[in-house]
């Protein structure tokens, strides 16, 4: 797809910022209601989970509790804690809902997410060597990456990444893949390596032994309970972060096409960097409206559940400068990642 010329992305901003204005214009009681709302489902799943556990040697209680602490843990990483942390509801003067302040059910330290994840790759979208968010130092995923001999393995990588993905996204800043081939320092990286201990040694200590303590004679099936917890949260978090980046028809920039880029040139690199996927209301939910991650990508400190009406506005007027929107269904875009991460894993193999 050829670039519009400046003057088109001008054209192009200004109507993704009257989108955006209109949008913010609205922003109220109604989105504070909604939050408030989530987070009282979310507690209120987690406690009828960590109840239930308490009887968890009966499996029906086991399979209820399993379920609702699984749903709570993706409610509060996804459309919680991942939309406070960007900022979104800092206007309701909330501390309990403030980005500076929150900290998430997560391996990863909220601070370190900010980081890595809010500027840099929100920053550098889909920029090679400069957005880490890229295969996540693990896989290859673009031609322009490249190739090494550990991916012929990123089949079974990916599978490792997305259940550990907690923890591989609380190391994320460490750069391991930078250590491993000797651009940075290992010392240098002490201090992020001290909070991600610090932190993941609480959120192990909560899930792995005193929720299951808590439970007596359940403690080996809570304890059971809370791995499968954690890694149905994994696993779906991780999903819905792949096709929101690594479907056919996201595009790798170098930083030469970027260089000096103007705001409609970034919002250009936004669009065609990211991929949304179609579902109902559940699965949007459940995936913090980053089935909108488009939207996501232009509007990230605008409430999530927005982007679902937003979205039209953005893809018409797409259409109407030709640039590619990326949506399909869930499970054709996931498919297609997979696709892509085996084709990656020759050098020899391109994307279709």
């Amino acid at each position: 797809m050829k670039k519009p010329n400046e003057n088109t992305l001008t054209l192009f901003a200004n109507e993704l910022d009257a989108i955006k204005k209109e949008t913010t214009d609205q922003i109220g009681e109604k989105d504070a209601k909604y939050i408030r709302k989530i987070v009282k489902i979310q507690r209120s799943l987690e406690i009828a989970g960590r109840g239930s556990l308490f009887f968890s040697l009966n499996p029906i209680f086991w399979v209820t509790g399993t379920i609702c602490l699984s749903l709570s843990k993706i409610l509060e990483n996804m459309e919680i804690g991942h939309n406070v942390m960007h900022g979104q509801y800092d206007w309701m003067n909330d501390q309990a809902l403030n980005s500076k302040t929150y900290e998430w059910d997560n391996a990863c330290e909220s601070k370190s997410w900010a980081r890595t994840h809010n500027f840099i790759h929100h920053t550098y979208n889909n920029i090679l060597g400069k957005d880490k968010d890229i295969g996540y130092g693990v896989m290859r995923i673009n031609e322009k990456q490249e190739w090494k001999p550990r991916h012929v393995f990123q089949i079974l990588h990916s599978f490792l990444l997305a259940s550990f993905f907690e923890w591989g996204v609380g190391l994320h800043e460490m750069q391991a893949d930078e250590i491993r081939d000797g651009k940075v320092k290992l010392k240098d990286k002490f201090p992020i390596l001290k909070s991600f201990i610090k932190k993941a040694s609480r959120q192990f200590f909560k899930d792995y032994v005193f929720f299951p303590i808590l439970t007596g004679p359940a403690l080996i099936p809570t304890l059971f309970a809370n791995m499968t917890a954690n890694l149905a949260r994994n696993l779906w978090s991780s999903a819905v972060i792949f096709c929101g980046h690594f479907p056919d028809g996201t595009h790798v920039f170098t930083e030469h096409e970027c260089k000096n880029e103007s705001q409609g040139h970034w919002y250009y690199r936004q669009i065609l960097g990211s991929a949304n996927f179609s579902g109902g209301k559940l699965i949007h939910l459940m995936s913090g409206h980053l089935s909108f991650q488009i939207e996501h990508h232009l509007f990230p400190d605008v409430p999530a559940h927005r982007y679902q009406e937003m979205a039209p506005k953005v893809k018409k007027v797409c259409e109407k400068y030709g640039i590619s929107y990326n949506s399909g269904p869930f499970l054709k875009q996931y498919m297609t990642v997979l696709k892509k991460i085996h084709l990656h894993s020759s050098p020899q193999m391109k994307s279709s």
